[in-house]
């Protein structure tokens, strides 16, 4: 719901930087590969109890994530490069609610009832996508991007502020999880009921 604002106010700073990256050498692979490798240190200093100084690498994940992209555009765009992109970003998804099963084992249900929010948000996200592509849709309404990138309650800007609340209040993983959770069911059917629409 807010990716397409938050791409207007950081794409331009992210052009930039990619550009000088580009500049440099790095390619958009490997700045992907870097924003998964932090986001899996976010999660590890998680689960050893240090949720607050995860925030660190977490945001520059996310940070990576957004400066891959711009490298691309810098240099060339692939297909792999889309695709390395969004696995590496459900890896970076699953691990943080896992972190936090690895913090307080008590969060252990409702970080489930997240994950499996996740997996089913991320399936008829992906599904869509590939029936788009069937189709011939294309959008660049979340930017540029190596696929269809279908709109929704919750996008990766609200996912990442979700993370960053439960970094800073870990005491209340269970009502935030719970909420964003059922949320996510939301966003897929009605992902779901948009597509019954839109690819009969």
């Amino acid at each position: 719901m807010l990716d397409r604002s938050a791409r207007r106010l950081i794409d331009p700073a992210l052009n930039r930087m990619g550009r000088a990256m580009a500049t440099r050498g790095w390619t958009a692979n490997r700045v992907t590969l870097l924003g998964l490798f932090t986001g899996l240190i976010a999660a590890v200093i998680i689960a050893i109890g240090a949720p607050l100084l995860a925030l660190i690498p977490l945001l520059a994940s996310r940070l990576a994530d957004g400066l891959d992209g711009a490298v691309a555009r810098a240099t060339v765009k692939t297909d792999f490069g889309g695709y390395l992109d969004i696995a590496c970003d459900f890896a970076f998804y699953g691990a943080i609610p896992l972190a936090f099963v690895f913090y307080d084992p008590a969060n252990g249900l409702v970080a489930a009832f997240l994950l499996a929010s996740f997996y089913f948000n991320g399936t008829s996200f992906l599904g869509y996508a590939i029936l788009a592509e069937k189709r011939g849709i294309t959008t660049q309404a979340q930017g540029i991007k190596s696929l269809y990138y279908s709109n929704g309650l919750l996008e990766g800007t609200e996912t990442v502020v979700f993370f960053v609340l439960l970094c800073l209040f870990p005491a209340a993983f269970a009502p935030l999880s719970w909420v964003f959770g059922g949320l996510c069911y939301l966003t897929a059917t009605l992902r779901i009921y948009g597509a019954s629409k839109l690819f009969t």
